[in-house]
């Protein structure tokens, strides 16, 4: 039965990828403007496919462009993101030459890059030209994906954007906790977290086929409050900062815990 309902959920993958993608080449060409609404309501429908409740928590920030950063567990990050957020991903090179993940990521503008420090900084003008057209931009600055209980250290290389402008200001970045916590309102744990994170070695497709036979996944995106360069004295503290801040809060999200009243002070120096 589990197979089944595995090899039915693929088959609905490719037809709703089917249907929505010629859409959004036809928007891509002649209404560019409107390039990220159907990516959004794709994400949506992948998510209920895949039977992912997403649950949001925080203010958005919407007044101007901005750099989301977020800690990143699994392959399945890609469409919670895009359910709730318009703008492009910043995503390692490898992930062009997915099964399906490429090219469907090629139609929402995502920004491909080599993973050493030389690379991230040959593309921060591919990515500022996106902020100044208003794109908001995905970033997962650990790197690679966790075990979903841990993050890893981010890189500071990542956040050398935050250091430019945007019109006269600096670019806000909101720092973003994702956490997979229930999986048929039963809270995962070490030992079950497994089922969603992705990591290591194993091979992809595996991991999707042995997701897809299990049950309701909930996931948590909880919004902290935005950020500039100009409450650090150097990207390095923000980087540490905003990983703290995620840290702390995947902790609260795998215990059932509410975020604090009052946000934590954000002024490092």
């Amino acid at each position: 039965m589990n197979k089944i309902k595995a090899t039915l959920t693929i088959l609905a993958i490719f037809i709703w990828a089917g249907l929505l993608a010629p859409v959004q080449m036809i928007i891509l060409l002649f209404f560019k403007q409107h390039r990220y609404c159907i990516p959004r309501i794709f994400h949506k429908g992948l998510c209920r496919l895949l039977r992912v409740k997403v649950v949001t928590s925080g203010t958005i920030e919407k007044s101007r462009p901005t750099l989301f950063v977020l800690n990143h567990i699994s392959w399945l990050d890609i469409p919670v993101i895009g359910s709730a957020l318009h703008g492009s991903f910043v995503a390692k090179r490898e992930v062009e030459s997915y099964p399906l993940i490429g090219p469907i990521s090629k139609l929402q503008q995502t920004i491909f890059i080599e993973r050493s420090r030389p690379a991230i900084k040959g593309h921060k003008g591919e990515m500022q030209e996106h902020l100044e057209k208003g794109d908001n931009l995905f970033l997962f600055p650990e790197g690679t994906s966790s075990n979903g209980i841990i993050i890893q250290s981010f890189k500071s290389a990542y956040f050398g954007l935050a250091e430019r402008k945007i019109g006269d200001r600096h670019l806000p970045v909101q720092p973003v906790t994702l956490a997979y916590s229930r999986m048929n309102g039963i809270p995962l744990t070490r030992g079950t977290m497994g089922i969603v994170a992705w990591v290591g070695d194993e091979e992809l497709l595996s991991h999707v086929w042995e997701y897809l036979k299990r049950g309701k996944i909930t996931a948590e995106l909880r919004f902290h409050p935005p950020v500039t360069i100009d409450d650090y004295d150097s990207r390095k503290t923000m980087a540490s900062d905003c990983q703290m801040t995620i840290a702390k809060s995947l902790s609260r999200a795998l215990t059932g815990r509410d975020e604090p009243e009052r946000p934590e002070s954000r002024t490092v120096r």
